[in-house]
């Protein structure tokens, strides 16, 4: 049974029972993007999934100044007492600032797909600067079709990339279309937002999930992040891009099940 809330903030979808998970999904995504993958988890958990301010059922909510930290603002109102937030691409950018946010609040966080600090630089592999430009470029003439070449690129290097941009593409447009504006101002927070000084203070017990043949969050910076937030488990599913919980629903939920699991056999003990 799932239920809706909302109270004139963020619209949020929950379901199932147990201990509280918390989605929060990637640039031009919506929550929808984890319809398929929820069923595995539903079942021991109580799933929470927020559309990030101006994407999905939250299009008409855009902050301002919408960046990394307004949207973390936004998503910390809405989360249930000792949660575990898990965000992907994007998602996980902003849920690594909600555990510098609100740490009190959190049991633990979980990022898939993602990075301190999306855009390539001087020895820190990431995405190339001209491929950002291009896509803010291409959003003023159709946004519609920039979504589709971004897709393409997120399930790049996967065996079943047919089929996982399929999926996502079903899935998310059972939601509303996003703002322009949160697409605009989502893709300069990919450009210009750097937490790499900031994710070694993160307290909350942390999992870092990658895909191997991701080309939006290299394996070869995985290292370096490892480096800045020693304290966090990482995971690398070898047959992966840049949605393991699409192309590889079981091995993330089990990886999911084993950490939420590690949590709180700590707790007990």
């Amino acid at each position: 049974m799932e239920s809706l809330h909302t109270n004139g903030e963020l619209v949020t979808r929950t379901k199932g029972t147990g201990v509280d998970l918390v989605f929060l999904h990637g640039w031009g995504m919506n929550s929808g993007a984890f319809t398929s993958f929820l069923p595995y988890l539903s079942d021991n958990f109580r799933v929470t999934t927020i559309d990030l301010p101006g994407f999905g059922e939250n299009a008409g909510i855009v902050p301002s100044p919408y960046n990394a930290d307004s949207l973390a603002q936004a998503v910390v109102n809405k989360l249930p007492e000792r949660c575990v937030v898990v965000g992907w691409s994007l998602g996980g950018l902003v849920a690594q600032k909600v555990a510098l946010l609100a740490p009190e609040k959190l049991t633990g966080l979980v990022t898939i797909a993602s990075t301190p600090r999306f855009i390539a630089g001087p020895c820190w592999p990431g995405i190339a600067a001209d491929l950002l430009s291009m896509f803010e470029a291409q959003l003023e003439k159709n946004y519609q079709k920039t979504l589709e070449r971004f897709l393409a690129i997120q399930a790049m290097g996967s065996e079943t990339a047919k089929q996982d941009i399929k999926a996502i593409r079903e899935q998310v447009t059972q939601f509303p279309a996003p703002a322009e504006e949160a697409l605009k101002k989502g893709l300069r927070m990919l450009s210009t937002e750097d937490m790499r000084q900031d994710v070694g203070r993160i307290t909350v017990p942390t999992l870092r999930l990658y895909g191997r043949l991701d080309s939006l969050v290299p394996t070869s910076g995985i290292d370096r992040i490892c480096e800045l937030h020693p304290q966090a488990d990482t995971v690398v599913l070898p047959h992966a891009s840049h949605a393991p919980f699409i192309s590889h629903p079981q091995q993330t939920a089990d990886i999911l099940f084993r950490f939420m699991a590690g949590i709180y056999q700590q707790k007990a003990s």
